[in-house]
């Protein structure tokens, strides 16, 4: 690596690490603004939890979706002072081409893409589920969906479940009844007064229970007070609610994906879509790296301002459109993969161009 590599790598990052730390701070006294009333409403809630409970996920979630628009911001900047100071003159004059000085660039691209991949895969799920959960439980209005009635769910190609009432506080179901199926013919059926499931083992405690063998001449029922068994389903496998799919490291996010699909769940896209984005995002670096570059390489009458203006324009657009695409995605029917990677097709068609545009000149 180069001198001029080192010291263009040393003020990517520098600029931005300065310029999350400008942004977050904003957002978290915007946040404590709009939420300092139902702070105090909670007398239990010290400072302390708080920031351990709630802010300190606040900063990895928030930090991650700002990650993008950050490192624009700061490409944008440090590239458009190099161009004033007319250092990128000084590099072209040492017959160091557009096409090398990009190398530091998206060598710090790719250092960001690989920390976020990671980040978006495992670690922010983890800060989801307690952000969520704090926000469930003393901000949000709706506490979550603890009860539910006339549930039906069906585990594989034959078989199904159905409940009549379940509290999902408590895991227990009232008026449970499990069919299985050959074909159109109901060959097996297993009711109870109610069940509740055992986090220890992963079992279901059956009360009042009937076992009911359906035979082509003959019926055998068999009856009794209580049974353990197992299914391949969980509590929260009986309610579909979009957060859930955020919660999720990605490993336990695709086998749910597949476990839905044999289970004949008909839409699934907005867990397909947040997993397809946890890729698609990160690979942006690439894309607003070489547009921020293209624009601000080349020193403009009206300095930083200008570059800096035309950059966070594009950026908001860059974003808005993969929240479009987001939505769009996960309507029933949709091609996730095809709208998630849509912003980054067509952003890197103008990143190719704006960098066709600047290598020219």
């Amino acid at each position: 690596m180069r001198i001029i590599d080192a010291y263009i790598l040393k003020r990517f990052l520098k600029t931005l690490v300065l310029v999350i730390a400008i942004i977050l701070p904003i957002g978290i006294a915007i946040d404590i603004s709009e939420k300092i009333d139902k702070f105090l409403h909670h007398t239990e809630l010290t400072l302390w939890i708080i920031l351990r409970d709630y802010y300190q996920h606040f900063i990895i979630t928030y930090g991650n979706i700002f990650l993008p628009l950050a490192l624009f911001i700061a490409v944008i900047l440090f590239t458009s002072k190099l161009a004033s100071n007319t250092e990128i003159i000084a590099i072209h004059s040492a017959q160091i081409s557009f096409n090398r000085l990009l190398y530091p660039y998206f060598l710090g691209a790719l250092i960001i893409s690989v920390f976020s991949v990671v980040m978006n895969h495992f670690v922010v799920p983890n800060s989801n589920e307690k952000f969520s959960l704090f926000d469930r439980t003393y901000l949000s209005a709706k506490k979550g969906k603890n009860y539910l009635r006339d549930i039906s769910l069906q585990l594989g190609e034959n078989d199904y479940v159905f409940f009549n009432s379940f509290t999902m506080k408590q895991n227990r179901g009232s008026d449970f009844m499990f069919e299985h199926y050959e074909g159109t013919h109901l060959k097996y059926r297993l009711k109870a007064s109610s069940v509740k499931w055992q986090k220890k083992d992963s079992s279901y405690r059956l009360n009042n229970y009937s076992k009911r063998y359906i035979y082509p001449k003959k019926d055998r029922i068999e009856t009794g007070i209580k049974m353990d068994t197992i299914f391949d389903f969980l509590p929260k496998d009986l309610y579909y609610i979009d957060y859930l799919a955020k919660e999720m490291k990605s490993p336990e996010l695709i086998d749910h994906i597949k476990v839905s699909e044999k289970r004949g769940v008909k839409n699934l896209n907005a867990y397909k879509v947040e997993l397809q984005k946890r890729t698609s995002m990160p690979f942006s670096s690439f894309i607003l790296t070489l547009i921020a570059v293209s624009l601000a390489a080349q020193k403009k009458r009206g300095g930083i301002g200008i570059n800096l203006a035309l950059g966070i324009g594009l950026a908001f657009i860059y974003i808005f459109f993969m929240k479009i695409t987001e939505v769009l995605g996960a309507v029933a029917g949709a091609n996730t993969l095809f709208l998630v990677w849509l912003p980054n097709v067509i952003f890197g068609i103008l990143a190719f161009y704006l960098y066709w545009n600047a290598s020219r000149k």
